[in-house]
């Protein structure tokens, strides 16, 4: 007989306290597998009716940097994997020349489904996916996490204020200690070439930040 069954009750413990507050702390968060196969089977919102692959993030799951976009598009969705269009190809040369490799950074969106038409998520949309989101971070707790574009601003830092006012600022996570900065989407840089030193500045102001939080 285990020891606690023998002895709780002669010291007049409830056994039952016992084994109800020994399942609670048993619990777990998931790890990324596990997660991922979640997302996967996720129908919680209408873009499970459209999509072609869930997008679930790519990267090192240990990252100390992680980046998180607006939603997948049609490249996306056809792969599984973020950021592999046009805008991925120019996030990933942005990062190069601060010599930071993509694949030590873990890189997601604010949903795991593709928008029809690459419209922008809706809020019900984006607050189905929170959930997932959140437990990203959790698992893989990122010294830094930059946001890229408005959305994925707006949805992380509760906030609804153009990106001009939240560029090249520092915020933290409610309930978290990670530093949080906010870039231009690379698909704005794209589409106004002549903006691309406003990517540059975004850059510098990463190093500044990395410099205390990154190895």
């Amino acid at each position: 007989m285990n020891r606690i069954h023998k002895y709780f009750p002669e010291m007049g413990i409830n056994i039952f306290w016992y084994k109800e507050h020994k399942r609670i702390s048993n619990i777990s968060t998931p790890n990324l597998t596990e997660l991922n196969n979640n997302v996967v089977l996720c129908k919680k919102c209408d873009l499970s009716l459209s999509r072609t692959n869930t997008v679930f993030g790519s990267g090192d799951s240990n990252a100390e940097i992680m980046i998180v976009g607006e939603a997948p598009g049609k490249d996306e969705d056809l792969q599984g994997i973020p950021f592999v269009g046009r805008a991925g190809k120019l996030l990933t040369e942005l990062l190069d020349s601060i010599h930071l490799q993509r694949e030590n950074i873990f890189i997601t969106n604010t949903v795991k489904c593709r928008p029809p038409e690459n419209r922008n998520p809706k809020t019900q949309e984006i607050d189905a996916c929170a959930y997932y989101l959140d437990e990203q971070i959790k698992i893989i707790k990122p010294k830094v996490i930059i946001l890229l574009g408005k959305i994925a601003a707006d949805r992380m830092l509760n906030v609804d204020k153009p990106i001009t006012e939240l560029r090249g600022k520092k915020f933290f996570l409610k309930n978290h200690s990670i530093p949080v900065i906010v870039f231009y989407h690379p698909a704005y840089i794209l589409r106004s070439p002549s903006q691309k030193h406003k990517a540059w500045q975004d850059l510098k102001f990463l190093k500044e930040i990395l410099s205390p939080h990154v190895n």
